[in-house]
């Protein structure tokens, strides 16, 4: 009886595991973007581009983190540590968004492939720009973020963005006259989580359509269930009295039913460089392969909807222009 149990256990984790990516390919002379690189998924992910010869760039909030995650990335190829790069990026501040993109317009020659890794769940918190944080940073953060980069993307085709998404998407929906959740009772960080989620492959797909034809493919996932610091905010949407609660709880759960990082990380990496996917775009992935999203989110009007009021909020027109113009009066000064 007790070796059925460990045999079962033994393969439900080996299935939980997920896809592999399998692709040996080099990115010997790329230049990698991940956002949220400095634990989890996404410095795994990091981990990998490095490995297979990439400069990458932390794109991070939390300086110390990062540069920690830096020096553990650079530990396996010391001789290369000029290749992993630490700059500051805030996702729930636009001037910190337009500011990164400043730097790293007029410093990098290129950028081939952006991964918008970074999530966030939380109680109702405002970005500093008064959006709700968690739709501010899922989703505004990184539509800005992608805009004001995707010239010099262009420029590198053919490159690749990744938006890292989540099955979450499936039970979530664009409250289209309340995309903030002020209404009184409309708040919960699971609707607002999820409706993130499903403003992620909104956005891409309407990305991939206005970048067809340009080289650029866009790619959105589900990593799969995964035990990261995602949560970490989580402590300010529970009573105190129920956070041990909750901790133990998923410690439990972790042990039992998710991936690790790396196990997560596994199908951005896939995205980001399998020879497989070069030629598809707009799609949705899990475990290393295509899979449907919700109803929803394969709406082309939704997507298109989303973008325009994704650009009002952000202004990305007056966005694009500051970028611009800074990076003129730097080209003129220099």
């Amino acid at each position: 009886m007790v070796q059925c149990v460990v045999i079962s256990f033994f393969l439900v984790r080996k299935w939980l595991e997920g896809g592999r990516c399998c692709s040996t390919v080099r990115l010997a002379n790329k230049t990698v973007i991940v956002t949220g690189s400095n634990t989890g998924i996404g410095k795994e992910t990091a981990r990998d581009f490095f490995r297979r010869g990439a400069r990458v760039i932390l794109a991070c909030r939390d300086l110390d983190k990062a540069v920690h995650a830096a020096r553990d990335i650079e530990s396996t190829a010391p001789q290369f540590k000029d290749r992993v790069v630490v700059r500051h990026l805030d996702l729930a501040d636009f001037a910190s968004i337009r500011e990164f993109a400043k730097y790293i317009l007029t410093t990098e020659d290129r950028i081939d492939i952006l991964v918008n890794n970074a999530g966030m769940v939380s109680g109702q918190n405002k970005t500093a720009d008064g959006f709700d944080m968690v739709f501010g940073t899922n989703h505004l953060g990184h539509f800005l973020l992608t805009n004001l980069l995707l010239d010099k993307i262009v420029d590198c085709a053919p490159s690749r963005i990744i938006n890292v998404a989540s099955l979450a998407h499936k039970y979530g929906t664009m409250h289209w006259d309340d995309l903030n959740l002020n209404v009184k009772g409309a708040y919960s960080p699971y609707a607002a989580y999820c409706q993130s989620k499903l403003a992620n492959i909104l956005f891409t797909k309407e990305l991939a359509r206005r970048l067809k034809g340009t080289g650029v493919t866009v790619y959105s996932l589900h990593p799969g269930a995964v035990k990261t610091e995602i949560a970490r905010h989580s402590h300010d949407v529970f009573p105190a009295f129920l956070h041990t609660i909750f901790d133990v709880l998923g410690l439990i759960l972790s042990l039992l039913f998710t991936k690790t990082a790396e196990q997560g990380a596994q199908t951005t990496i896939h995205c980001a460089v399998s020879e497989k996917v070069a030629n598809q775009t707009g799609l949705y992935y899990s475990d290393c392969g295509v899979t449907t999203p919700s109803t929803f989110a394969l709406n082309e009007d939704y997507a298109k909807k989303l973008w325009i009021m994704s650009a009002e909020m952000v202004k990305l027109d007056e966005a694009l222009s500051e970028v611009i113009g800074a990076i003129k009066n730097r080209n003129q000064q220099s």
